[in-house]
């Protein structure tokens, strides 16, 4: 495996900072202030800088046809860059292809990337996954809407006895199989409390069971440039117009794949089919409500790749013509690096998908989530960090309620710059403390 060793930067938010009078000049005090940005970012796991060297394997980037799965992997190695920088990072993905992998490697050059899959007994079967398994010394599972790799940790478990731990996970069911594998583990985070109190009940006896929102979270990638080229080609100015995100109740990755569907596809698809209008309606409610009171732009753009020609359809099309005139589709996907420029640079982003609000967030943008009754506990993180009254449940709600809130928001702008700042905060503070529970794993 190649190993760039390329240094980065990292930069963390001050609280304090030392007053310029105790500084000579302002070039000592910006090299100071840098030392002590360094100190105190990196305080809690200075320890073991002295001590045993630390590699990491982290099972994670589950597709690419979805920017939230991918913006899983760079969420986490932000984390783990920032909180455990003499750490070593090796990546075991399922899929970094459509240029994930180049956006990864640009953004962390320090990242040495596994390929490979492990046969029905556990063992790995490529080199660079044979060489990962042996070298590293800690394998971290990484977000998800369930613990996605089950199988793959059971392997790293069986063939090196080595430690593990699960990160920013759902939990839908506990197969005994998996309840032995979570209480083995050194800790499981959950992304939501809901799933949190399911372990519990369940008698999940992992050592340390804990809250710590979605790795997602973490993401602070960005390509402004292309998103401004973006912007400019479409007529949309920067603070002027939201994004709006539609999804079906269940994700057909027959159509995604270009499988023949099973029968439990087709009967998933009709459900889909059986509220597509219903649902979307109440974005398009919000949409109108939003032109006719503001006079700003709206882009209908995708998480998953499917929803490109989705949202012309349910979102776009049906629009009185006036107002469409405010509306601009998106007609291509794109990657998380380009949709955090786009969404940092529009005022609301309104989503049925999870995972844009998440990356919204992360760029400072209020962010509304209409959770969907066949999406998993993960819209609950909403409520988790303080974002209640910015979720709905769509099979409760009225569009003009919605819309309401949009229009709220964009009232009070700074207030709710406040209220997402305030929720990012402890967003902050979990991964810092989940951060430091792995680094705890190296101390000798």
């Amino acid at each position: 495996m190649s190993n760039s060793i390329t240094s980065r930067s990292v930069t963390t938010d001050l609280d304090a900072r030392p007053a310029l009078a105790s500084f000579s000049s302002r070039r000592l005090f910006l090299k100071q202030l840098s030392v002590a940005v360094g100190t105190i970012a990196a305080a809690p796991f200075l320890a073991h800088a002295a001590g045993k060297k630390m590699t990491i394997l982290v099972r994670s980037s589950w597709q690419t046809v979805n920017i939230g799965d991918i913006g899983h992997t760079p969420g986490v190695l932000t984390l783990l860059y920032r909180y455990l920088p003499e750490a070593e990072i090796i990546l075991w993905p399922t899929s970094v292809d459509h240029g994930v992998a180049e956006m990864l490697l640009k953004n962390f050059p320090k990242l040495q990337i596994a390929k490979g899959n492990v046969d029905r007994e556990g063992k790995p079967q490529s080199e660079d996954l044979k060489n990962a398994f042996k070298n590293s010394d800690f394998l971290l599972h990484g977000s998800g809407p369930y613990v996605v790799a089950e199988s793959h940790v059971e392997a790293w478990r069986k063939q090196t006895g080595k430690p593990y731990g699960i990160y920013g996970v759902s939990i839908g069911e506990v197969s005994p199989a998996l309840k032995n594998l979570i209480d083995h583990a050194a800790f499981i985070y959950c992304r939501d409390t809901d799933s949190l109190k399911y372990l519990k009940e369940k008698n999940v006896i992992c050592p340390v069971m804990e809250f710590a929102p979605d790795a997602t979270f973490g993401i602070t990638l960005r390509d402004d440039a292309k998103a401004d080229n973006y912007l400019k080609s479409v007529g949309l100015e920067a603070g002027k117009f939201i994004c709006v995100i539609p999804r079906l109740r269940f994700t057909p990755y027959w159509k995604v794949h270009s499988t023949e569907p099973t029968e439990s596809d087709k009967k998933t698809y009709a459900t889909s089919q059986k509220y597509q209008e219903v649902d979307h309606a109440k974005l398009r409610t919000a949409i109108i409500k939003w032109v006719e009171n503001t006079g700003l732009k709206v882009l209908a753009c995708p998480e998953m790749n499917y929803q490109v020609e989705l949202a012309k359809e349910v979102l776009v099309d049906p629009l009185p013509k006036k107002i469409k005139e405010n509306v601009v589709w998106r007609d291509s996907y794109w990657n998380p690096d380009e949709a955090g420029s786009i969404y940092a640079k529009s005022l609301v982003v309104l989503s049925i998908e999870m995972h844009s609000p998440i990356i919204a967030a992360a760029m400072g943008t209020p962010a509304i989530h209409v959770r969907q009754p066949t999406d998993t506990r993960k819209g609950q993180m909403w409520r988790d960090i303080g974002l209640a009254e910015w979720l709905f449940e769509i099979d409760e709600c009225t569009g003009e309620q919605i819309a309401a809130t949009l229009l709220a928001i964009q009232a009070n702008y700074p207030q709710a710059k406040a209220k997402l700042k305030k929720a990012m905060g402890m967003v902050k503070n979990r991964q810092r403390a989940s951060m430091k529970e792995l680094s705890n794993q190296f101390k000798e």
